[in-house]
């Protein structure tokens, strides 16, 4: 049985998924709403995200999303998040860039090459529960060419009008199937959803 790529994305009701736990996670662009997930504590987001945790065996990050992590979970595996930054440390991190030069200091850490779909059906091979977190750029890529297996969205209760989004406009039409929603504190909604294949249907409603 082959391994699974798993999604996992905090966003706001208007899709915007950049820079949700802290102004310095993604400047670019001038976007002056990093940290917006702060303003949303949820005990029910963080169990889901424990849970998730339970089956990762290995990360695939961005590079922009690998450098905030190699710089903050290695000094945070003792305290109260302790176990995520045990886990993050030991499994191994797939880094998905073009720069061939990229210095990957952080134990456990690869780059993986251009041909994005033949090392997906690498990892698929060698691992079980693969999780994508952040990372949006390369989450663009992996939904336009339907390189996943489950997309986890959190969503908050909040509209921020400019950011990058998870499906921006151009972005490749295609199907998705909803496994389940569920609610919790602080407002956010728990959707997740798997590809689903064929093209997108059109018709008249009502006819």
């Amino acid at each position: 049985m082959s391994g699974r790529i798993i999604i996992d994305l905090f966003t706001t009701l208007d899709g915007v998924a950049q820079a949700p736990g802290g102004p310095e996670e993604d400047p670019s662009d001038d976007f002056p709403y990093g940290g917006w997930q702060a303003g949303y504590p949820s005990q029910a987001v963080g169990e889901s995200v424990m849970t998730g945790m339970q089956t990762l065996d290995a990360l695939l990050l961005g590079r922009r999303t690998y450098d905030i992590f190699a710089g903050y979970w290695p000094q945070h595996t003792t305290g109260p998040e302790g176990p995520i930054g045990q886990l993050f440390d030991r499994v191994p991190k797939y880094v998905a860039s073009r720069d061939a030069s990229l210095a990957l200091d952080w134990q456990g850490s690869t780059l993986i090459g251009d041909d994005l779909a033949a090392e997906i059906a690498s990892l698929r091979e060698r691992h079980q529960d693969v999780h994508v977190i952040g990372s949006v750029d390369l989450v663009q890529t992996l939904l336009a060419e339907q390189l996943y297996d489950e997309l986890q969205l959190w969503v908050y209760p909040v509209v921020l009008g400019r950011g990058k989004k998870v499906f921006p406009d151009g972005a490749a039409p295609h199907n998705m199937r909803l496994i389940s929603a569920e609610t919790g504190d602080g407002g956010a909604l728990l959707l997740r959803y798997a590809p689903e294949p064929g093209e997108v249907r059109t018709g008249t409603m009502g006819s």
